[in-house]
């Protein structure tokens, strides 16, 4: 297995399925010679031409609609969108036509595209560049929703998603972009749509989280672990659907939880995850659930550390639902 940050664990899934299935398409702003603003698609124009990597207009809009219509045609489209907080002139096209296809057609028009983009706060990008619009498009029915944690993951959902036959909104953790580092497998390698993973093993408290924030997560349980309490991790790698199994059986175990993530509070992905853990798992929690995640603002720029849920507001939230 090779060294690889998440920038080259995708680069590397997109070359891998461009290879293997001629109908897989990249179209985006910059994605051509440029290789996108993170680089990420970088050496794919040279490689397969501009035919199958194609660089479009400013309009998201445009990108998504037409990535629609390839997909209706019988392509397997990947566009991206430079960043998730440009994602909205596109929103119409998502949530209204994307996401309905299959169900509005009885299973006849399948509409298979991975919309690729990075998301989330850490490099200083203020309010226009640090958004986290992931529960806008969970609540939109006929949509999965993925965002990986590793670089590993990064290339197994990415493969798994641009082969599924539904639309796939594949939300990339920008902050760890070269951040994240790790062994991923070469050549085919899947990880599955919908499965969570337990990534720190715990008996006292159970702490769920995606993304950038799983890091955090971990690191604060290292923290509380100094204290005597025991966290047990789980990055949820999918959050539509959602591996709520997983969830659950920690919750039963561990009798406590915290749920992170660092877009706003109000009707974020941890009300949704603490619901469903009070109505399947109700009689074995030993204190409420706590979340500790963005607030209800803007994205701030001089605040950034301040708004992100990062480990130093994590550790008070494991310690007081272990100590409750």
């Amino acid at each position: 297995m090779a060294q690889m940050n998440m920038v080259q664990a995708i680069n590397d899934a997109l070359r891998f399925e461009m290879k293997r299935d001629d109908r897989v398409i990249v179209l985006g702003e910059d994605v051509g010679r440029v290789g996108g603003v993170f680089r990420v698609t970088a050496g794919l124009h040279d490689e397969f031409g501009e035919d199958r990597v194609i660089d479009t207009p400013l309009s998201e809009g445009g990108i998504i609609g037409a990535a629609i219509g390839m997909a209706l045609y019988g392509l397997r489209p990947v566009p991206e969108i430079q960043f998730a907080d440009f994602i909205f002139p596109a929103y119409d096209q998502i949530v209204s036509e994307l996401a309905k296809y299959r169900y509005r057609s009885g299973g006849e028009y399948p509409c298979p595209m991975v919309i690729r983009t990075p998301v989330g706060g850490g490099i200083r990008g203020g309010h226009y560049h640090s958004q986290s619009p992931e529960v806008q498009f969970i609540h939109a029915a006929g949509l999965k929703v993925v965002c990986p944690a590793t670089p590993a993951d990064a290339k197994g959902l990415l493969l798994s998603s641009i082969r599924d036959d539904d639309p796939v909104l594949f939300f990339e953790p920008k902050r760890i972009y070269r951040a994240a580092k790790g062994e991923v497998p070469e050549g085919d390698y899947t990880v599955p749509i919908g499965k969570a993973k337990i990534v720190r093993a715990g008996e006292q408290v159970t702490v769920v989280a995606y993304g950038a924030m799983l890091y955090e997560a971990l690191d604060a349980a290292s923290k509380a672990a100094l204290q005597g309490i025991d966290c047990e991790v789980i990055d949820l790698r999918t959050l539509w659907p959602l591996d709520i199994d997983t969830v659950i059986a920690s919750v039963k175990k561990t009798g406590r939880v915290v749920v992170v993530h660092e877009a706003p509070r109000s009707c974020g992905l941890a009300g949704e995850i603490v619901t469903l853990i009070n109505e399947k798992a109700f009689l074995h929690l030993e204190a409420p659930p706590k979340r500790v995640t963005g607030f209800d603002t803007p994205f701030p720029y001089t605040l950034e550390n301040e708004y992100l849920p990062l480990s130093h507001r994590i550790v008070p939230a494991i310690v007081e639902t272990a100590r409750y």
